[in-house]
């Protein structure tokens, strides 16, 4: 493990940002390179498990034949995810350490054509295989943020499927207390969860935000609250690390969506101005 005073030095040279910040500090991918150099073997094993969202997305693509690029942040190549294929293909046992053992049970599942229990798709259960390895991690408060991620996505999936006639238990991922319940109490008003969780009644206003784009930017606001509320005495150890990686990616998305409305606004301004300008000609 490192010392506390080796974070000391790494944490206080970060800079610093807020939810509302407009300009990245820095990409997801450089500050993964920083954590490569300075962070000792163990302790990269544990926000492993945070990257490895981007190993799922190239798995799924890989298996599906998608044609777009692979995620460079992932913490597998190409090469080492078509192995790993190749592996479960031919019924040998997977070598490579990084490779999470999910991933053997997803493309076993692709190669039989059988999603095993209520999940519908190949993703969703590349979904909830994460989710429950993501709770195991021997670290509390990364265990407890794939949790609370697990639980913020079924409650609002199981409140919009309710809302369009949908099955709930179709939709729900993961096996925890909070998944089960909701499926066992699928037609409940509260899905038997209001009073084992103590924020569903934040989830369930944020669920009526009409406003697609609001709505978004509010489930990413209590994201960033509870890694605030969790970390509040941690200031130079790995859990506050953890917390910058997670805000880093949460500033990083709304500053590209930004970026990219923008852009939108822009050339439907210079779309208005040419067809102004043409208009005295058409008349």
């Amino acid at each position: 493990m490192i010392f506390k005073n080796q974070y000391y030095y790494f944490i206080s040279g970060l800079p610093d940002f807020s939810f509302d910040s407009m300009k990245l500090p820095l990409s997801v991918e450089e500050f993964r390179e920083m954590l490569d150099e300075a962070l000792e073997p163990e302790d990269k094993k544990l926000l492993h498990s945070y990257f490895l969202s981007y190993d799922n997305d190239n798995l799924f693509r890989l298996l599906e034949k998608k044609e777009s690029d692979l995620e460079k942040k992932g913490i597998l190549s190409r090469a080492e995810l078509e192995e790993v294929i190749r592996q479960v293909k031919q019924g040998d046992t997977t070598e490579n350490e990084q490779v999470p053992p999910y991933f053997e049970k997803a493309v076993r599942a692709w190669l039989d054509e059988e999603i095993p229990g209520h999940l519908k798709t190949l993703e969703d259960l590349i979904s909830s295989l994460y989710a429950d390895y993501g709770m195991e991690v021997r670290n509390s408060l990364i265990a407890a943020w794939f949790e609370m991620n697990l639980n913020i996505g079924n409650i609002l999936a199981a409140i919009f499927a309710r809302k369009y006639g949908m099955d709930v238990s179709q939709v729900v991922v993961g096996n925890n207390e909070i998944a089960n319940l909701i499926r066992e109490n699928a037609n409940a008003r509260d899905f038997g969860i209001s009073r084992e969780l103590d924020y569903y009644d934040d989830i369930l206003r944020i669920a009526e935000e009409p406003d697609i784009y609001e709505r978004e930017r509010k489930i990413d606001k209590f994201r960033w609250d509870w890694l605030d509320d969790n970390t509040l005495f941690d200031y130079f150890n790995i859990e506050y690390i953890f917390a910058y990686l997670c805000k880093l990616r949460i500033l990083e998305r709304w500053v590209s969506l930004n970026a990219q409305e923008g852009e939108r606004v822009f050339r439907e301004l210079i779309t208005q101005l040419k067809n102004e300008i043409q208009k005295p000609e058409d008349i």
